[in-house]
C-alpha cells in the first residue's frame, strides 16, 4: 500500500516510494491496481476519497464518461433528497454485503466447530470478535456516507426537501395571514381605513 501525505501546499509525498508524487502519478498507481491511502499531514484526516474524486473529475472532464449535464440539472431540480436517496442506497448495499459476510462467517465457524477444529467456546468467541468488526464497519460506512452527503449538499448549496417544506409551510401561513388582514381591512369603515393606512 502506498501511504501518501498531503501537505498544506498541496504537494503529496509517497512514504512508500520515498518521493513526491503528482496527481498524474497517483492516477497511474490507482489504475495499476495499487492500494493508496492519502492522509492530511497536519490533521491526520483521511483524504483518499476526496483526492480520488478530484482525479475522477479531472479524468472525466470533457470525456464521454463525464456525468451528463442533464443528470446534474436533474439533481439540482430535485434538491438534496436525490443525493440522500443515492447515499442511502449505497449505504444499504454496503450493509447488505456485510450481512452476507456475517452469514458466511456463521457457516464457516459452524463448520470448524462441527469438524472439531474449534471448540464451541472458541467458535463463539471468534464469531463475537468478527461481529464486532462488522458492526464497526457498518457504523463507519454510515458515518462516511452521512459526512460525504453533507459535504456534497454544502458544496452545492442545495436545501434539503425538509428545509424546502419548512419554508413552504411558512409562506402558506404568511399568505393566510395576509388574506385575513385584507379581509379585515375590507370590512372596516372608510374613516378607520384612512387612519390605518
Amino acid at each position: 500500500m502506498h501511504k501518501i501525505k498531503k501537505y498544506a501546499n498541496r504537494k503529496m509525498y509517497d512514504t512508500t516510494d520515498k518521493r513526491y508524487v503528482s496527481m498524474d502519478r497517483l492516477a497511474e498507481l490507482i489504475k495499476a491496481g495499487e492500494e493508496v491511502s492519502i492522509i492530511d499531514n497536519r490533521t491526520g484526516e483521511d483524504l483518499t476519497a476526496s483526492v480520488v474524486s478530484q482525479l475522477l473529475g479531472r479524468d472525466n472532464r470533457g470525456s464521454a464518461k463525464a456525468v451528463p449535464s442533464g443528470m446534474l440539472f436533474d439533481l439540482l431540480r430535485r434538491g438534496g433528497d436525490t443525493l440522500t436517496d443515492y447515499a442511502k442506497r449505497y449505504s444499504s448495499l454496503w450493509q447488505h454485503a456485510v450481512t452476507l459476510a456475517e452469514d458466511e462467517v456463521d457457516k464457516l465457524v459452524g463448520g470448524l466447530v462441527k469438524n472439531k477444529e474449534l471448540s464451541d467456546s472458541e467458535g463463539s468467541r471468534l464469531k463475537k470478535e468478527i461481529t464486532g468488526y462488522t458492526d464497526a464497519l457498518k457504523s463507519w460506512v454510515g458515518e462516511r456516507v452521512d459526512r460525504r452527503l453533507n459535504e456534497a449538499l454544502n458544496a452545492m448549496n442545495l436545501p434539503s426537501r425538509g428545509q424546502v417544506d419548512v419554508l413552504t409551510d411558512k409562506i402558506d401561513a404568511l399568505t393566510r395571514e395576509v388574506a385575513r388582514l385584507k379581509a379585515g381591512l375590507a370590512e372596516m369603515p372608510a374613516d378607520e381605513k384612512s387612519r390605518v393606512s
